[in-house]
């Protein structure tokens, strides 16, 4: 296999965008990814994009790629959709990696996009449901329902003023807190650190500071989350520029290698396998030749604060426990031994589901080159990004991690 480097990468502010469809925030990230590598389109070989919801948000199935490019002006190459969830995009830029080191192509597309946010909550709603196993997702709801919905007559709001997949997080935080005796306010914590990276992040979706009371005050979601540990609803693209070690020479002084990557789906027997996290971290490492302990900035998937600081432990930057601790020592801020989420995290850059995967990579391209300006790392040279994607019997159904350096 050839070694593959991305050369540009480029993406949307994610938001709330009533009127812009996934063409038109794909052709600004795919704008910006192709000026940051100084690549035409014409030099495109083949396009591998992720999304996760068009066909229940917009309607539009089957071939988005070839739909969302053709008015951008690309067209005849090679074109696959990657529809994983939460790692659609993650997926694609893995099956972009593949493309290109296995000889085939020598400049590939990687690109995510999503087209969320409507008036119509309920519909948005159900393109959350539809990440889990539907023929289960009524008696899941019930399971999961929270202490304060489980009084008679008491109906829960999974699925409808929320979604599902916080009731999910939520009931892993408060078994977490239960086991370890982590707090409500370590969980809190990680959102103040969340939108304080992303209020020096132009990308991001809100880029407002709190405190702690602030985040421990907003209105409650299912215990022990509130509004500011979560992520928001929204549309977005993100792109990467995927090339050869040959080409990545002709394009830029300073490529972003990507070293090791892998895919997993979940498993029926988790405390004998590994979460999905631990899986694919394991997997992308040993084809790095590297371990956690090497990274110096980490995107992680963090649909909600309690989510990243689990992380933490599954993806073995501390022991089973520790978590907490992390985040007391300050750890994981910008400045800290190992900065996480410095792009501010879904929380705060926000969530458009099939762009984040993608997302997460520009934000390590950024801070591997130099150009992460008020949130950069000092002497960043390898980072990593996790990105999980739907639910399957209580752990993520996909799961990818890559690992990347200069």
């Amino acid at each position: 296999m050839r070694d593959v480097a991305i050369v540009g990468a480029g993406m949307t502010r994610f938001g709330k965008y009533m009127d812009r469809g996934l063409k038109d925030l794909s052709r600004e990230a795919v704008d910006a990814a192709l000026d940051s590598a100084g690549v035409d389109k014409a030099d495109l070989e083949i396009a591998v994009v992720g999304n996760a919801a068009a066909g229940l948000a917009t309607g539009q199935e089957c071939i988005r790629a070839q739909v969302i490019l053709r008015d951008y002006g690309i067209d005849k190459i090679p074109m696959v959709n990657t529809e994983n969830a939460c790692a659609s995009s993650s997926t694609a830029l893995q099956v972009a990696w593949l493309y290109v080191a296995s000889g085939m192509y020598d400049v590939a597309l990687a690109l995510g996009v999503e087209k969320m946010y409507s008036d119509d909550k309920a519909k948005v709603m159900a393109t959350f449901g539809a990440g889990t196993d539907v023929e289960q997702l009524k008696q899941i709801m019930q399971q999961l329902k929270p202490p304060s919905e489980k009084k008679a007559g008491a109906e829960s709001g999974a699925g409808k003023s929320r979604s599902v997949f916080m009731d999910i997080y939520a009931a892993g935080a408060r078994a977490h807190m239960a086991r370890h005796g982590t707090t409500k306010e370590q969980f809190a914590q990680v959102a103040v650190k969340s939108h304080q990276n992303g209020s020096l992040n132009p990308h991001a979706q809100y880029q407002e500071r709190y405190s702690l009371e602030e985040i421990l005050a907003s209105p409650p979601v299912a215990e022990p989350l509130t509004r500011l540990m979560c992520a928001p609803i929204g549309d977005g693209a993100a792109a990467a520029i995927v090339v050869s070690d040959a080409k990545a020479r002709q394009y830029t002084t300073k490529p972003v290698w990507i070293r090791g990557t892998a895919l997993v789906s979940g498993s029926d027997h988790p405390g004998e396998d590994g979460g999905t996290g631990a899986r694919a971290a394991q997997s992308a490492f040993e084809m790095a030749g590297m371990t956690p302990a090497d990274v110096d900035v980490a995107e992680v998937h963090d649909a909600s604060a309690p989510a990243e600081l689990m992380l933490y432990e599954e993806l073995g930057f501390c022991a089973e426990g520790e978590g907490g601790r992390l985040v007391d020592e300050g750890v994981t801020t910008i400045g800290g031994r190992l900065p996480v989420n410095t792009s501010g995290g879904m929380v705060s850059k926000g969530h458009p589901v099939g762009a984040t995967g993608i997302s997460q990579a520009y934000e390590i391209f950024l801070q591997l080159r130099g150009e992460a300006g008020d949130r950069q790392v000092k002497d960043a040279s390898v980072g990593m990004t996790h990105n999980g994607g739907g639910m399957v019997r209580g752990e993520a159904a996909a799961t990818t991690v890559h690992v990347f350096s200069v």
